[in-house]
C-alpha cells in the first residue's frame, strides 16, 4: 500500500498536469505515447524475434585506413559469448558487420515449455531463437580467427621469439574483482561492449525490439542519429585465455609486424570515466 508521502506526491503531479495549457498536456501525452511505442514492440505473436535479434552493426568509416578497421573490427568480432557475427562488408565509405544478438525480449516469460508475452498477452510453445553456432577465435595454439584487410582470415599468430621486458610489470586487471552489471567478475572490460546498430528513425518496429531486450544484457539504448542507434552489450570476448582475465592475442603479432591485439585493449581507460564497478583504475571508494 503506499504512503502517505506517495499520495501527496502523486496529487502533487495531477495538479501541476491539471494546471498545463492544452497545447503542453497534448505534447505530454504524445511523448508518452511514443516512448511507449518504442518500449512495446508491435508483435502479432510469440516468434524467434522473443530470443535474438538480426542486425546491421556499424564498425567504422573506411577513412579510418585498413589498419584501423581491422583493429577495430578484430576486436568486434570478438565478443562472441551473445553475438553472432556473420559477414562483414562495405558500402557508401562505411563498413559494416552482419549480426544477431541472441539477447531474450524482456517481456518474454517462460515456464518450461510454454511461454507468454506480458506486453501483449501471446501465449504458446516456447520460441525458438536463431541458431547460435560456435565460434572459436582460437582454434588452436597458433591459429586464430581475425580482420585482415576488412575480411575475416585465419591466421598463424606467433609470439615474438624474444620477448623484451615488462616495464609496467604484471597485468593490473589480473587480481581485481571488477564486474559487469550481471554480477560477472573479472575481466569487465573484455565482457561488454558499446555497438551501433543501424537503425533509421523510420525503422520503428526494429527500434523498438531492441529496446525491448532484456536488461543488462542489452541496455542504455540511445539515438545516436537519423541512421543509427547505440547500446551497451554483455557479451564476453572469444579471445580471453581459459583463466577468463588473460587475452590470448596479447604479444603475438600479426605477418606484418603489427600487434594481433586491438589497439583499443592496449590502452588503460581514462580515470573516472565509465569505470566498470571494483576497476583497479578507479578510486579506492569505488572499489571496495
Amino acid at each position: 500500500m503506499a504512503g502517505p508521502c506517495s499520495r501527496e506526491a502523486s496529487r502533487l503531479i495531477w495538479v501541476r498536469v491539471r494546471f498545463l495549457s492544452p497545447r503542453k498536456r497534448m505534447g505530454l501525452a504524445v511523448q508518452s505515447k511514443t516512448t511507449a511505442s518504442l518500449t512495446v514492440p508491435p508483435c502479432r505473436g510469440l516468434g524467434a524475434q522473443c530470443r535474438s535479434l538480426p542486425v546491421t552493426l556499424r564498425i567504422g568509416p573506411l577513412e579510418d585506413g585498413t589498419t584501423s578497421l581491422d583493429h577495430e573490427a578484430t576486436w568486434l568480432l570478438g565478443h562472441t559469448q551473445h553475438i553472432t557475427f556473420s559477414e562483414v562488408w562495405e558500402d557508401q565509405g562505411e563498413l559494416y558487420a552482419e549480426a544477431t544478438l541472441h539477447v531474450p525480449c524482456r517481456y518474454l516469460q517462460r515456464d518450461g515449455a510454454s511461454a507468454h508475452c506480458t506486453a501483449h498477452g501471446f501465449r504458446g510453445p516456447t520460441p525458438r531463437g536463431a541458431y547460435q553456432p560456435a565460434q572459436p577465435r582460437r582454434l588452436s595454439r597458433d591459429r586464430f580467427l581475425i580482420v585482415e584487410n576488412r575480411r575475416t582470415a585465419v591466421r598463424a599468430l606467433h609470439p615474438p621469439r624474444r620477448s623484451l621486458p615488462v616495464l609496467d610489470g604484471p597485468n593490473p586487471c589480473a587480481m581485481v574483482p571488477c564486474r559487469t552489471a550481471d554480477n560477472t567478475r573479472g575481466a569487465a572490460c573484455c565482457r561488454d561492449l558499446q555497438i551501433e546498430i543501424m537503425c533509421t528513425k523510420r525503422q520503428r518496429r526494429l527500434e523498438a525490439l531492441v529496446r525491448s531486450r532484456r536488461s543488462p544484457y542489452l541496455c542504455k539504448v540511445t539515438r545516436a542519429g537519423d541512421f543509427s542507434i547505440e547500446a551497451e552489450v554483455i557479451s564476453a570476448c572469444g579471445f580471453l585465455d581459459d583463466d577468463g582475465i588473460g587475452c590470448t592475442l596479447h604479444g603475438r603479432v600479426r605477418a606484418d609486424g603489427r600487434p594481433a591485439k586491438p589497439d583499443l585493449c592496449s590502452e588503460w581507460p581514462p580515470k573516472n570515466e565509465g569505470l566498470h564497478p571494483g576497476c583497479v583504475f578507479a578510486p579506492r571508494r569505488r572499489r571496495e
